[in-house]
């Protein structure tokens, strides 16, 4: 795996237009992440997590700064550099999970077979294999998530961006979906940025956590996960798994 980095974000700071002025929500980020790396984002709450997150994306321009992506700046959406997937999965309720995940394919212009061929792939792949012809309103919320996810690989972007994906679901379903990323993740190795409140959550999945700051976010420590993959239910009872995330718990909670 090449320690090249994929994402490089130089000096940014954000401001958003507030009632009272501008109100600085994200200062002197710096950051590289290197290609196939899983890197999680945590802080307090209004720490500018998502608002990175949308940087990345390309959907909100930084007041400052720069961000590439596989040495390109990023200018606006990407979508076939850069996948992502929300806390609501926001599919099409008209559509049937093929096609809400082939949906950003037929935009492209692709063939309608050659799409839903792709879009049956993937959902295989997040394990809804018989679940093509199903409609949102027909699927739990976990498999609502898994088509996200799927959507979200479609156009096999080498960086997907998560905001808070399982944030939504039962303790069971976030962990049996962790489970299934951490295995999609393995075989495909893509970067991942992924943002959490959940530490145990962050811990589990990560090669290593940005702990932000209170508002204005800064980066107070990248904390290395140094746990062995593949990953099992069984590490979270480790000492090891314990103290790593006491550790990012103590940074948080030393923040406004």
């Amino acid at each position: 795996m090449s320690r090249e980095p994929e994402i490089r974000i130089d000096g940014l700071s954000h401001s958003y237009d507030a009632r009272e002025g501008p109100l600085l929500a994200l200062q002197d980020i710096a950051l590289e992440v290197p290609r196939g790396r899983f890197v999680g984002l945590v802080g307090p709450s209004g720490c500018g997590k998502s608002s990175l997150l949308m940087m990345l994306a390309g959907l909100v321009t930084p007041s400052q700064g720069r961000i590439t992506v596989a040495g390109q700046p990023v200018a606006g959406p990407a979508p076939e550099r850069i996948g992502v997937v929300f806390q609501d999965p926001s599919l099409l309720p008209w559509r049937s999970a093929l096609d809400n995940v082939a949906f950003p394919l037929k935009l492209r212009g692709m063939a309608r077979a050659e799409r839903e061929a792709r879009a049956a792939e993937l959902l295989e792949l997040v394990g809804l294999r018989g679940f093509e012809t199903r409609y949102p309103h027909e699927l739990s919320g976990g498999m609502k998530q898994r088509v996200a996810i799927a959507r979200g690989f479609c156009q096999d972007p080498p960086v997907l961006l998560m905001d808070e994906p399982f944030a939504a679901l039962d303790e069971q379903t976030r962990m049996t979906l962790g489970d299934e990323l951490l295995r999609i993740w393995d075989a495909h190795r893509k970067t991942v940025v992924f943002v959490t409140h959940g530490l145990t959550e962050a811990v589990y999945l990560c090669d290593e956590v940005v702990v932000l700051s209170g508002r204005p976010g800064r980066i107070l420590e990248r904390v290395e996960i140094d746990l062995p993959r593949p990953r099992t239910w069984e590490v979270m009872a480790s000492e090891r798994f314990g103290q790593l995330r006491e550790r990012i718990w103590r940074l948080i909670r030393t923040q406004p």
